[in-house]
């Protein structure tokens, strides 16, 4: 039948059972991340370095997240054409060159330009090690491995704020492009030795355009993809509020920032553990709205305590932080899991336009996050900003995803390719 889905390669099976196909799927995943946030406790020193303002070193972030949303809409379709292989290692020589370019840079524009080139580069690991996933495990095991993934990932997350903050202290801010080059270039060695084409064979006369039209008319896919991209939006808020609210506001320092930093990205560690264990057992509506409202939860006492005051002290502000993490957890890797499962032979695109919105509206809401956190006196504006994306994620699985369409069964599947194939 026209547009059938074709099974994995014959290697699927060995893959998906191997320890380091495992451990590269997270590295390939969390190297631009890692990359980003270790730079993050670094961003008042780069101000007073260059003797720009701050919300000018805070467009080293901001670019690197307009270069990692460029690099998903791009490398996504890219790795569906032309394999997997290919594309992260191109990907990955772009982002030791712009790791090069970041260590020599002598004014904060240059530094500027060079992360945007490094996300580029480093961010095609992101979108394909999802589109992998995909193509050597069944479906539904994808949800739990993304959140196994994403459970690996976290740990070297947790630590890189607070890495990065320790490098800078000791070493100076360029010391931190220098780990950064190197860790890609171990990253690179290791999927040229021992990662093989996932890909699966592309269907005659699919492509890009076929594939796009065929997911943005499918309501689900929307659905899933709205719910995904906003529950990301709470972690780049805060994220770009809170280096400022910690420094400025509480008077603490880049490394104390980059240790409270990594209570949340443990919090999520401990979310997306949880996942992997209920996931097999629970459809993706049931763990979506178990998120959503832990999400809601830890924001409304967030906000409350931003109007008595007591999270002016990083331990309130952060700890209720924590419970929006663990439900975020559940959100993003259930809402990803059924986006990217509803052509999977497509799911390189599917995935490349989640990871485009993700991190494109990423950038604008972390500079936004910045501006709330550094032009402020209290933690209310942010508290209050991560509430109303908190409903806005619910109201996006409340009114978008179709009740009946929420399970992206075997049956819903083989509907879709009929309706494809009577298109076609």
């Amino acid at each position: 039948m026209h547009g059938m889905i074709s099974k994995p390669p014959d290697t699927a099976k060995n893959l998906a059972t191997s320890r380091v196909v495992l451990l590269l799927l997270v590295v390939m995943t969390g190297i631009a991340p890692i990359s980003l946030y270790m730079l993050v406790p670094a961003l008042p020193v780069l101000a007073t370095t260059f003797g720009s303002d701050i919300s000018v070193a805070q467009m080293t972030v901001s670019f690197y997240m307009v270069g990692i949303a460029l690099s998903q809409l791009i490398m996504g379709p890219l790795s569906d054409r032309f394999g997997r292989r290919p594309v992260l290692l191109g990907g990955l020589a772009l982002m030791v060159v712009a790791s090069a370019a970041c260590i020599f840079a002598e004014t904060l524009p240059q530094l500027i330009a060079a992360r945007f080139f490094q996300a580029l580069g480093g961010a095609a690991g992101m979108v394909v090690s999802r589109a992998i996933i995909r193509d050597i495990y069944e479906r539904d095991r994808v949800a739990s491995m993304i959140s196994l993934v994403v459970a690996a990932l976290m740990i070297g997350q947790m630590v890189s704020p607070l890495t990065g903050g320790l490098i800078e202290t000791a070493f100076g801010w360029r010391a931190i492009f220098y780990a950064i080059t190197v860790a890609a270039i171990i990253v690179a060695v290791g999927i040229a030795f021992a990662l093989p084409e996932t890909r699966r064979d592309r269907v005659a006369g699919s492509g890009f355009r076929g594939d796009v039209g065929i997911l943005i008319r499918n309501r689900a896919f929307v659905g899933y993809v709205m719910c995904q991209v906003l529950a990301s939006q709470i972690i780049f808020t805060f994220a770009g509020g809170g280096p400022y609210i910690v420094v400025t506001q509480m008077g603490r320092t880049s490394a104390e920032y980059g240790a409270w930093f990594a209570t949340t990205g443990f919090a999520y560690l401990v979310g997306n553990l949880l996942c992997v264990r209920f996931a097999p057992r629970h459809s993706l509506e049931k763990l979506i709205w178990f998120g959503l409202a832990l999400q809601l939860c830890g924001s409304l006492l967030n906000l409350l305590w931003s109007f008595t005051g007591w999270n002016e002290a990083p331990a309130w502000l952060f700890g209720t932080q924590m419970i929006v993490m663990v439900g975020n957890a559940f959100v993003m890797a259930n809402s990803a899991a059924g986006a990217i499962s509803i052509r999977p032979e497509a799911a390189g695109t599917a995935s490349g336009a989640m990871g485009f919105l993700q991190q494109g509206i990423g950038a604008l809401m972390s500079q936004f996050g910045a501006y709330l956190g550094g032009h402020s006196a209290t933690t209310l504006p942010l508290t209050a900003a991560v509430l109303a994306i908190s409903l806005l994620c619910a109201c996006t699985m409340t009114f978008v995803v179709p009740r009946r369409e929420v399970m992206v069964s075997e049956t819903l599947i083989e509907r879709a390719e009929e309706e494809e194939s009577g298109m076609m």
